[in-house]
């Protein structure tokens, strides 16, 4: 399946079975074929997609491209707060997705996060914002990371069981069996999987080191970017230290929740995620997400 065809309307998790997943790792559309005129434009035309039950990937992308910021149609929900950066819902997507602006105070910064088994597509709207990637911790994996090895897996089991009806074993026979095992290595899209080694989920005690950053890009006005579980963690910042940086997020499906690192030891914290504003408006405490949810049933 090509990557148009990807489906963000489910978790990542759920597209393994569909798509390789060397084809959810993309950053940008191949080219830009649609211009959005105005923010309220771009909700009504992610309305529309998100309104099937099948969505491109590439198509949001398109979308968020397509829409060329101006303050005018932002401003209202550009809500700052003194101490860190806030997170303003601007639409819930009727609960397909949610699409938020996030504003960035001078040198603020996210913690290191996952995207809870969700698609994530941001673009600048004003400033400069540092995307700045990891490598999941060696004791942690996403759900789609161990749904794909659960997969890997079942291929090896089947495939030896194969194997096994096929052919009969010698004591002479060392092509399939070594020390009294059964050869426990097959061929994955070409490469070497164990059956045994590979697929342990966790270690019994966290291995304490730093978390080992693999990328880092700088964002300018307009530019999107695209992440999911499947390529790994980041932490947004503002490298500023005298202007604000302000940023459009799309989620689908949406969280309530996610996961949080610690940059030191990798040591994962569950946390629930909240809104700073909701429609334009301040709300008189922080909202997580699950009573924004609630409270529009």
């Amino acid at each position: 399946m090509e990557i148009e065809n990807a489906n963000c309307k489910t978790k990542v998790s759920e597209c393994i079975d569909n798509v390789d997943m060397e084809q959810l790792c993309v950053d940008k559309p191949l080219k830009l074929d649609v211009e959005i005129t105005g923010l309220d434009k771009l909700i009504e035309e992610l309305h529309r997609v998100f309104s099937h039950s099948h969505v491109n990937i590439q198509d949001v992308q398109k979308l968020m491209l397509g829409y060329k910021s101006d303050p005018k149609d932002w401003r209202k929900y550009a809500k700052y707060d003194r101490f860190r950066y806030t997170r303003n819902l601007v639409d819930q997507g009727n609960g397909a997705f949610n699409i938020m602006i996030l504003c960035w105070g001078p040198g603020h910064a996210s913690a290191i996060h996952d995207h809870a088994d969700s698609h994530c597509f941001m673009k600048l709207l004003s400033g400069s914002l540092e995307e700045v990637r990891y490598d999941w911790p060696d004791n942690v994996q996403p759900e789609v990371i161990k749904k794909m090895k659960r997969k890997a897996k079942r291929c090896c089991l089947e495939s030896e069981d194969l194997e096994n009806s096929d052919a009969k074993y010698t004591n002479g026979d060392k092509g399939n069996r070594q020390n009294g095992k059964e050869n426990e290595n097959c061929q994955i899209g070409g490469d070497n999987v164990n059956c045994e080694d590979e697929f342990d989920e966790f270690r019994e005690n966290y291995d304490i080191k730093s978390m080992k950053e693999v990328g880092r890009t700088r964002m300018e006005i307009n530019d999107v970017c695209y992440i999911n579980d499947a390529l790994g963690l980041h932490r947004m910042e503002n490298p500023s230290h005298v202007d604000g940086a302000v940023s459009l997020h799309l989620y689908c499906p949406p969280f309530n929740s996610c996961r949080v690192f610690d940059a030191r030891t990798g040591k994962p914290t569950e946390v629930k995620v909240t809104f700073w504003s909701m429609y334009g408006k301040k709300i008189k405490r922080v909202l997580e997400a699950s009573d924004m949810v609630d409270g529009q049933q």
